[in-house]
């Protein structure tokens, strides 16, 4: 019986040839018949595809033959190819687009001034040791359906509004505050706590592995509220039976989950709505509120 499984993987470590590396990739990607999205840069590569569980480990090898990806660290998680619509892979200037490739430092250890990283069991430890404020390092329509208790959650739409919120001076007051960023796989607070440290904020941490890897240690039993917003068909994913519902339906306000991408194409929100609603999940629900 065939199982289909989702890989989530980054490493940041320069890249010589970043246009070689997406060829092979996307030819190794095919010939496996694998789905997903992967993004490649000098600094990198991060990607998410979904298979056949026998495909997806034969990728996982020969991934890993490669030096500069041999330490890359795979998140699995249910779903597969089908959760895709096509195979995209890409070079870019940054593999995760905060809009700022001229301060990232990239060496073949990492990223370079970061945060401190934490695994789950880490960041329990840390909790208990001092006050700690949770910095979500996610569009703010994911922390919708779920984030850490008592999270900030900065009004951003897409990665590339952090560097803009973080030069306003919103979050001045917390430079001298311990901070622990975090996200869902872990790769954009990889860059986010950079450049943190590089605007001032004098004690910062990062989820290593982030959210995915917190819920598969500790489920919902720990400090994660809710649902975890994934890219791709799924939308969502729990990480026990027991997960919270803190969504609301932006129409009838109802407890949900449920994540729907409007149906407008020029709207391009993604709009939190109950089984009920979600048939008219387009602009047009501004006029049912």
């Amino acid at each position: 019986m065939a199982v289909p499984k989702i890989l989530l993987f980054y490493v940041f470590t320069p890249l010589a040839d970043p246009d070689a590396i997406r060829l092979w990739q996307r030819d190794l990607c095919e010939s496996l018949g694998l789905k997903g999205r992967i993004l490649i840069s000098k600094d990198g590569i991060n990607g998410t595809v979904g298979g056949e569980l026998k495909d997806v480990k034969k990728y996982v090898r020969k991934t890993r033959q490669f030096p500069a990806f041999k330490n890359i660290d795979f998140k699995w998680s249910e779903g597969g190819g089908g959760d895709f619509p096509r195979l995209s892979v890409r070079v870019r200037d940054e593999i995760v687009s905060f809009g700022a490739p001229g301060e990232l430092r990239v060496d073949r250890n990492g990223v370079v001034g970061g945060g401190t990283k934490l695994t789950p069991e880490q960041l329990h430890e840390l909790v208990e040791q001092k006050q700690v404020t949770f910095f979500d390092g996610r569009n703010s329509f994911e922390a919708e359906i779920g984030r850490f208790a008592d999270a900030v959650v900065p009004n951003v739409a897409n990665t590339r509004e952090f560097v803009a919120e973080l030069d306003r001076g919103v979050y001045d007051h917390l430079k001298g505050e311990p901070i622990v960023t975090y996200c869902t796989g872990g790769i954009r607070c990889e860059v986010l706590s950079s450049l943190m440290v590089n605007r001032g904020f004098s004690e910062v941490y990062q989820l290593d592995g982030g959210i995915v890897k917190y819920g598969e240690t500790f489920g919902d039993s720990g400090l994660w509220q809710g649902s975890l917003y994934v890219f791709d068909e799924r939308k969502s994913i729990d990480f026990s039976d027991e997960a919270a519902v803190i969504g609301h339906c932006y129409v009838c306000g109802e407890a949900t989950h449920r994540m729907e991408n409007c149906a407008d194409a020029a709207c391009r929100q993604q709009l939190v709505v109950c089984d009920e609603h979600a048939p008219r999940t387009t602009c047009a629900i501004h006029a049912l509120v």
